[in-house]
């Protein structure tokens, strides 16, 4: 690709980011780092009615977390700055003043109350109000188009409410190219003409993000289809500026796990999983939103997930590393339609990342976890042990669960596995068990393993009778990696202890 590729992620600054955002940001990102372009964070708070005073720190705070940090925005590297919107507000008048010289656009003073009006005596006659061509000249609507210059003049100069208004072309047809939907074709009969500038002094959306994507020099917008319907407005005002108007993706939405509708919050909070990265405390109600990584995902298993929610690398390969999305990464490969997320496939995704750790660094993660729960150990001993049990967990936090026993003895028995392995023969079974380890010098798995086998063999019993009591006796349950294993790991004196103590509660 020739031309300079400048990308942007423009959210608003209303709360916590939605993973649909961090998925817009990371298509954005991977684009621009593919073909040696620049990645723009602008932030869009022109609408201070919503605006949340905690949320832009959040958006920057998740980008860097998902470690696909901006090139340009708030704070650096300002070289088209300022990056938030609101720091701009001085910028726009001047453009919407242009689009009224040219002709493209108009002044309309029509009150809130008068196009209520309007809007139902058209639905009383089963009609849809629109203002466009149809009927902004009839005489009906009050706009710079119907009035003289002079009475124009004076209703601005007395201080009346005015907006300016967008005058789509008509009889025309908009061929629009989309990189993602192909080509698309509009008839600008059926719409509307849309609010730009308001009496206020501040921009709408679309006239704002236009005239910053054009001073900005953006290259490519891609951005959520909820956008898609602002394309031939968008597009006709480039043509309206005489600039050249950037190419255009629209990304399709993120779905429910049912796959009908738009993954929300109220989705994550039934079902049980986070739709936003990080967690988010509202400031105003207190209420705290779950986010993934104090869910205990890895950054690297959440960004691979998002990537594949509606993009196809067009291979089996599931896994990528950042790099790898990067060089992969095509926008003819993403999908016109909606992508279902799947918590269970999230899980698997931070499971197949947690298993390519090694022991050490697992160790690392795990070890406050320890010490949070007064559990002091030595960190070799706890490198062994996660070497044994990693391969059963899913996230980090799940090592606690799957190794307790390595750290403390069994305080009760899983009592379903109690009735059917501990019979009234197996407490002499395991007293016996006692004397033959309690024999064995050298503690070792080979050793034990040995002497104890033998012994079983000597008896003419199953395995399974002696086996799974002694499970239950090391762990609690019957769980864990192999029971020799355990066994040498918590050592000679813990194991006679524990089937001391399981004899004594089961009997």
């Amino acid at each position: 690709m020739s031309e300079n590729v400048r990308v942007r992620f423009a959210p608003s600054p209303t709360g916590p980011l939605h993973m649909g955002g961090v998925r817009t940001a990371l298509y954005n990102y991977l684009f621009a780092k593919k073909h040696n372009g620049t990645f723009v964070l602008r932030i869009e708070d022109t609408d201070q009615t919503r605006y949340v005073a905690n949320a832009e720190q959040y958006i920057i705070d998740s980008l860097e977390w998902c470690n696909i940090p901006f090139d340009e925005g708030p704070g650096k590297n300002e070289k088209y700055g300022p990056y938030r919107q609101s720091e701009r507000k001085h910028l726009y008048k001047q453009y919407a003043d242009e689009l009224l010289e040219k002709g493209w656009a108009y002044y309309a003073f029509d009150t809130a109350e008068e196009l209520d009006a309007h809007r139902k005596d058209h639905e009383a006659n089963g009609k849809t109000f629109i203002y466009n061509w149809h009927n902004r000249e009839k005489g009906r609507l009050v706009n710079s188009l119907v009035l003289s210059s002079e009475e124009v003049e004076q209703r601005i100069a007395n201080g009346d409410k005015y907006v300016v208004r967008f005058k789509t072309p008509q009889d025309e047809t908009l061929i629009l190219e989309d990189e993602v939907r192909g080509t698309i074709k509009i008839d600008t009969n059926t719409l509307d003409d849309k609010v730009l500038f308001k009496s206020d002094g501040m921009p709408t959306y679309h006239l704002a993000n236009i005239v910053d994507d054009h001073l900005m020099k953006i290259s490519h917008v891609i951005r959520g289809e909820e956008w898609l319907p602002s394309l031939p407005l968008h597009t006709l005002l480039y043509k309206a500026f005489e600039w050249e108007a950037p190419k255009f993706a629209h990304l399709s939405l993120i779905l429910k796990p049912v796959g009908k509708g738009k993954l929300s919050k109220r989705d994550g909070d039934k079902l049980g999983f986070p739709v936003f990265p990080m967690e988010y405390t509202n400031e105003k109600s207190g209420d705290v939103s779950r986010g993934y990584k104090e869910d205990g995902y890895f950054a690297e298993a959440f960004v691979n997930l998002l990537a594949l929610l509606g993009w196809n690398p067009g291979t089996e390969q599931e896994l990528f590393s950042l790099e790898e999305l990067t060089e992969a990464f095509d926008l003819a490969r993403v999908s016109k339609s909606g992508a279902k997320f799947s918590p269970d496939k999230a899980k698997w995704f931070n499971q197949q990342y947690l298993q390519q750790k090694s022991a050490e660094e697992l160790t690392e993660l795990f070890l406050p976890i320890l010490n949070s729960q007064g559990v002091e150990a030595d960190k070799n001993y706890v490198q062994n042990v996660v070497g044994l049990v990693k391969e059963r967990a899913n996230f980090v936090n799940d090592l606690s669960e799957l190794s307790n026993f390595f750290f403390a003895d069994p305080t009760e028995y899983d009592p379903k596995a109690a009735k059917k392995q501990w019979k009234e023969t197996t407490g002499e079974l395991m007293t016996e068990l006692v004397s033959i380890i309690e024999g064995i010098e050298d503690f070792s798995i080979e050793n034990a393993q040995t002497e104890i086998k033998v012994w079983i063999t000597s008896k003419e019993i199953g395995f399974g009778k002696v086996m799974q009591p002694l499970r239950l006796s090391l762990v609690g349950k019957l769980a864990g990696p192999d029971l020799f294993e355990i066994m040498t790991m918590v050592g000679k004196e813990t194991t006679i202890k524990r089937i001391q103590n399981a004899i004594a509660a089961l009997g």
